[in-house]
C-alpha cells in the first residue's frame, strides 16, 4: 500500500518551528503571526487527514507543528507582556521624577 505525504503537514511543522525560533531570535509579534499561520496549516492538514486517514502519512508532523505553534504563541505573548511591563516601569519612574 502506497501512502502519500499529507499535504500541509510539513508547512505546519515549519511554521511551528519558526514561531519558536523567532521568539528568541527576533521579536514576539512576528512569532505570534507565524504561530497563527502554523495553527491554520495544521487545521487544514488535519481535516484532509480525517477524511482519508489510510491514504496519508505524516500526521505526526501536523501534531508536532500544532504543539510548537502553541508554544511559540505562548512565548510570544509572555514576551509582549514583559515588554509592556518594562516600558511601563520606565514611564512610571520618569513620571515619578517629575519628567513629564
Amino acid at each position: 500500500m502506497n501512502q502519500e505525504t499529507l499535504p500541509g503537514a510539513s508547512n505546519a511543522l515549519i511554521f511551528g518551528i519558526l514561531s519558536v525560533v523567532l521568539v528568541f531570535v527576533c521579536c514576539g509579534p512576528f512569532a505570534a503571526i507565524f504561530s497563527f499561520i502554523g495553527l491554520s496549516k495544521a487545521r487544514k492538514a488535519e481535516r484532509i487527514y480525517q477524511l482519508e486517514p489510510h491514504r496519508y502519512m505524516g500526521y505526526s508532523d501536523v501534531k508536532t507543528g500544532r504543539v510548537l505553534s502553541y508554544i511559540g504563541l505562548a512565548l510570544s505573548l509572555i514576551g509582549v507582556i514583559f515588554i509592556i511591563l518594562y516600558f511601563g516601569v520606565i514611564v512610571a519612574l520618569v513620571a515619578a521624577e517629575g519628567g513629564f
